[in-house]
């Protein structure tokens, strides 16, 4: 699986001025009309986007549980031969239980959500000509950030003006000593993100000084983004994960069988 490519992709080799135009900013930030246009082409500055019909899938995953198809397939067989109150109370127990874990999950998630509204992180941003603070969710590339000592960078950005400025980027780069940053431009080639001094990052941290700078990229555009994708993406199968999942349907289809010599028994003694 390759790695999300951006239009900015190693934006800190670019001069600032150059930067500046691709994205169509400027150092007094955006106006609120054109910053709600790019936050719908752009989409939130946010690594977990729940997907539409999360709900829904999470309702389905609950049925296709083993045991709930064993005994969904038990209750058929129930039905099929003449059994219709031992089918229909399979079926019922069933429902019940499906519906009260979906309920369960569904507050949790509910609750999960408002907590996250509550705490959810700020940042000072230039907009309309003044500074605002504004969720993190909301900026989008071509903002026009403050930074000062304490505060989480918010998205990957390239200095504008920067006063004794320190950042912590081990969560980054695995550096443990906070790195120098200054608004200049780098030298002429291409540079690693460990040389990138003249831009900060997602997942970083201001450890002295304050600074401007226009964001580049947001949500999973940013460097911290990609690296979330790749951690998060399915690794292929293994031959011993490969084992146990066909074992885990042996074992159902085994459980399944047994199921359903019990039923006829009970049935041929009843």
């Amino acid at each position: 699986m390759g790695t999300r490519e951006t239009p900015l992709a190693g934006f800190w080799d670019r001069p600032q001025g150059e930067l500046l135009g691709q994205l169509r900013s400027t150092a007094a930030g955006l106006t609120s009309k054109e910053a709600d246009r790019r936050l719908r082409l752009h989409g939130p500055n946010s690594l977990v986007q729940e997907r539409r019909f999360a709900e829904l899938l999470g309702l389905l995953r609950f049925f296709a549980n083993p045991l709930v198809i064993i005994l969904l397939a038990a209750s058929a067989i129930s039905l099929s031969l003449g059994d219709r109150v031992g089918g229909l109370i399979i079926i019922a127990m069933v429902l019940l239980s499906v519906l009260l874990s979906f309920f369960m999950e569904f507050q949790a998630r509910r609750a999960l959500e408002e907590i996250r509204k509550q705490v959810a992180t700020t940042a000072a941003v230039l907009r309309d000509g003044r500074e605002v603070e504004l969720p993190i969710a909301e900026l989008v590339p071509g903002d026009v950030v403050r930074l000062n000592a304490g505060d989480l960078v918010p998205a990957d950005a390239r200095l504008l003006e920067a006063k004794d400025l320190h950042v912590r980027e081990s969560a980054l780069t695995g550096e443990s000593v906070p790195v120098e940053k200054s608004a200049m431009d780098l030298g002429t080639g291409k540079h690693p993100i460990g040389d990138a001094i003249n831009s900060v990052f997602l997942g970083t941290a201001v450890q002295s000084g304050m600074a401007s700078a226009v964001i580049a990229c947001t949500g999973r555009d940013t460097a911290f983004g990609r690296i979330a994708e790749r951690l998060a993406a399915r690794p292929p199968e293994t031959e011993f994960g490969r084992g146990i999942r066909l074992f885990g349907l042996m074992i159902t289809r085994v459980i399944m069988l047994l199921v359903l010599f019990v039923l006829l028994v009970n049935l041929y003694f009843h």
